[in-house]
């Protein structure tokens, strides 16, 4: 097999891993939650995976300390999978996991109002605007449609949940907002001096910080004192196996490593496919129902999500060179044929001079 052929193979699959593996840790999340508390649950998950993943950082020789990423990563850590995951598992006690999948999914919301350098093109953009239009009203329908069936008391949880899903959400946007103006921010002259931890250290630091919080949450609230580690059946520990392993390691793993090789805005597209992967999974395998109003309040706000970044789509390198194709290939119509292979050489010529260019 050429290298060539190795290197789509491992981008596809990694790519089937953040699609599907990512969208299915909500569902799974929903299964936990029969056997383990909330706070119990992101404790176990997240001491684990942070222990995990810092071994691994150990020996593969990297450096694991440094105040200034360190203070940083905690603060990250605390927000984006304390903050919000702890939204996550305490919403799906209530709801289902498809619904919190899908108000995940309008995060985007939220970083169009919360971005403050980036108003002035933000709410100078009509897709930017009309999508944030459509956003709310997709958040709107999921909570009618959760006052439509509310059928007891009990079910006032169902819209307290939503709301705290909301700020989770929030929280999630606020960190990646701190992580990408601190990154950003020239550092200051002595701290030029300081090499930076690799990525996967500072992930494993956000995960260990979450554990820990997690840990001291279910400590506060007694959780662990009523926890029985001998009731969990099999299925409990391999669903918790499951979160460990496959989506807080690998998962998070293959969506660095497509970071660093495929451009950002295509590896957003993971934002497109989990809600469905979780709503297919809340459907065919939970006890609850799927209504038509869920699919539409879905559509609703997958639509806001491409419309707020239509821009970046558009200026997207893979839909540029979609768009010169198209030209080119109605440009060959155009031209004699004795000058159509002339006219691919040049376009092939100037593809590769382009990519030369970009390596340099």
């Amino acid at each position: 097999m050429s290298l060539d052929k190795v290197s789509k193979f491992s981008i596809v699959s990694a790519y089937a891993v953040v699609y599907f593996v990512w969208g299915s840790t909500y569902f799974f999340i929903e299964k936990a939650l029969h056997w383990f508390p909330p706070f119990v649950l992101g404790s176990i998950r997240f001491i684990i995976a942070g222990a995990v993943l810092m071994s691994y950082c150990y020996f593969k020789g990297y450096k694991l300390f440094n105040k200034r990423d360190v203070e940083r990563a905690v603060l990250i850590g605390f927000l984006l999978l304390f903050v919000d995951m702890a939204a996550v598992i305490w919403a799906e006690q209530y709801i289902s996991s498809a619904i919190v999948s899908i108000l995940g999914a309008a995060a985007a919301i939220w970083f169009v109002l919360l971005d403050k350098p980036k108003w002035k093109a933000n709410f100078g953009s009509i897709p930017i605007v009309l999508g944030l239009i459509l956003g709310f009203g997709g958040v709107v329908m999921l909570f009618g449609e959760q006052l439509m069936n509310s059928e007891s008391e009990s079910d006032g949880y169902n819209v307290i949940a939503m709301l705290v899903m909301i700020f989770g959400t929030i929280a999630w946007t606020v960190g990646s907002l701190y992580t990408k103006y601190t990154q950003d921010k020239k550092p200051a002259a002595d701290e030029r001096k300081i090499k930076p931890l690799n990525v996967m250290v500072k992930t494993a630091w956000q995960m260990v910080t979450a554990g820990v919080a997690f840990t001291f949450s279910a400590l506060i609230t007694g959780e662990y004192a009523t926890f029985s580690f001998a009731s969990v059946p099999l299925e409990g520990w391999g669903s918790i196996a499951y979160l460990i392993t496959m989506g807080s390691i690998l998962a998070f793993s293959c969506y660095i490593w497509l970071l660093q090789v495929r451009p950002a805005t295509e590896v957003s597209t993971y934002a497109y496919v989990n809600p469905v992967v979780a709503l297919f999974l809340a459907h065919f395998f939970t006890q609850h129902k799927v209504t038509a109003l869920q699919i539409l309040g879905l559509t609703v706000i997958l639509v806001s999500v491409l419309l707020m970044n239509w821009n970046l789509y558009k200026d997207n390198r893979t839909f540029r060179v979609i768009r010169a194709r198209k030209k080119l290939k109605r440009f060959k119509y155009m031209a004699p044929k004795s000058s159509i292979p002339r006219i691919v050489e040049v376009a092939d010529f100037n593809e590769r001079e382009k990519q030369k260019q970009n390596k340099s």
